[in-house]
């Protein structure tokens, strides 16, 4: 199985290495959307109303969307050539259809869905766009969110990729998209980060730091649109974009239904003095990139939060097949290791088992002795009565002690005994031998009278 196993894996690897599997080489281009003399953004804070969206980490979804989204609003007016709407100002439901046609209404060129994101099992980091399944709305979205990834990857966000998501019937599934594209509308979701993992809680705690964000969104909606402004001395009539087609889907955009295709961890050392075991972690997914890891020492009852696999890049659908793994064990532990690589769509597989044969960093002994030093050489720490002249010497500088008293009186109590005992078998002795010589008497008395 394990030689099938390591066939297959290179087996796949060759497949990559010859440009057979998908490899995201981005290259510039011109946008693929064409819009009037003036643009028209329509820009959805998420959520409203009784809808409150994501509430992780003392956070408040419909309050953060709508906070970035007054801010990308305030900054895209400074551009030229640009009308800004809002599908809503106040915190009010509003269902998907409704925004949607409110952005028909206004001939809208693009709807952006502002949200923050929030994992089952607070988990997941890191910033995402989705975007429609149809064309030529998929590369429209694919365009901007190529934008939108690379300032969030430049702030210091991990990157979890542009992606459609199908509800029944091949359908998009999110309802602001759905709604949107049947009235000829590209909309995205721009998904920011996750709120209730520590490693993104900390790009939005603040109410800066959420305008922030809808400053970054504004630029890049300038960015992909062509926008220029004199107020804030910027033109990006000339900037180019990603490539993408209209005609067709952008393929690391596609839904990704199946787990990665291999996942292998070898042995490479370890040092079980100081705790730490090295591997060499292999895996390959030719439908979309790998972006996680995670790893159990227990033989899988319990994983380690996930890590972001190495040098991923889910913008280009590149990924390095294998990494070195240096991972720390915890005293008196002989680990049983799996690994998990995670792909696009946060499917799993799972490696071979490692077990190790020794157990690292074991604890000593609770009676362990002290070990003389191979110099011969007592240290300080080790008392002189160890030998016999020492013991001597150590008695002689303390002088008596309690345990002599009780040994002295232990045997001046056994020698009274042996003595109080021989005397009492002596005169027992003597007893037996007068009776005895008294009855001779007596016999040869009574004999002579016979």
């Amino acid at each position: 199985m394990h030689f099938f196993r390591r066939a297959i894996f290179l087996m796949v690897l060759t497949l990559a290495a010859s440009g057979l599997l998908y490899a995201g080489a981005v290259q510039a281009a011109p946008r693929i959307q064409e819009t009037g003399e003036r643009t028209v953004v329509v820009i959805d804070p998420g959520h409203g109303g009784e809808n409150r969206g994501t509430i992780e980490n003392n956070h408040e979804e419909k309050y953060m969307t709508m906070t970035t989204a007054l801010a990308m609003y305030e900054e895209l007016l400074l551009y030229e050539n640009v009308d800004v709407y809002l599908t809503h100002r106040e915190d009010a439901d509003m269902s998907l259809k409704e925004r949607a046609e409110f952005a028909r209404s206004v001939d809208a060129d693009f709807l952006f869905s502002i949200h923050y994101n929030a994992s089952a099992n607070h988990e997941l980091f890191g910033s995402e766009v989705w975007v429609s399944s149809v064309s030529p709305y998929n590369s429209y979205g694919y365009q901007f969110g190529y934008e939108f990834l690379t300032d969030m990857r430049e702030l210091g966000l991990f990157v979890r990729g542009i992606k459609t998501r199908l509800g029944n019937g091949g359908a998009d599934y999110y309802g602001i998209i759905r709604q949107s594209v049947a009235l000829d509308i590209p909309a995205v979701i721009l998904e920011h980060c996750h709120v209730d993992e520590a490693r993104d809680a900390v790009f939005c705690d603040s109410e800066e730091q959420l305008k922030n964000f809808g400053r970054m969104d504004a630029t890049a909606v300038a960015r992909y649109f062509g926008l220029k402004s004199s107020v804030l001395g910027v033109d990006y009539s000339d900037y180019s974009l990603t490539a993408a087609d209209p005609s067709s889907n952008m393929e690391i955009t596609a839904v990704d239904t199946t787990e990665p295709e291999l996942c292998v961890i070898d042995y490479k050392n370890a040092d079980y003095q100081e705790g730490i075991l090295e591997l060499t972690v292999s895996a390959a997914d030719p439908d979309s990139p790998l972006l996680y890891y995670s790893y159990s020492l227990d033989g899988g009852r319990t994983f380690s939060a996930r890590e972001s696999w190495p040098d991923s890049d889910a913008l280009t659908g590149s990924y390095p097949e294998s990494f070195p793994l240096k991972l720390e064990i915890p005293p008196d532990t002989a680990p049983t290791v799996i690994l998990r690589a995670y792909n696009l769509y946060d499917l799993y597989k799972e490696s071979n088992v490692y077990i190790s044969e020794q157990v690292f960093r074991p604890a000593p002994p609770e009676n362990a002795e002290l070990k003389v030093e191979e110099s011969g050489i007592l240290p300080e720490s080790i008392p002189a009565f160890n030998t016999a002249s020492g013991q001597a010497a150590e008695q002689e500088e303390k002088g008596p002690g309690a345990y002599d008293f009780a040994l002295f009186g232990l045997v001046f109590v056994v020698a009274v005994l042996i003595i109080t005992t021989l005397f009492q078998y002596s005169s027992y002795q003597k007893r037996k031998r007068r009776r005895l010589q008294r009855r001779k008497e007596l016999g040869d008395i009574w004999n002579q009278h016979r």
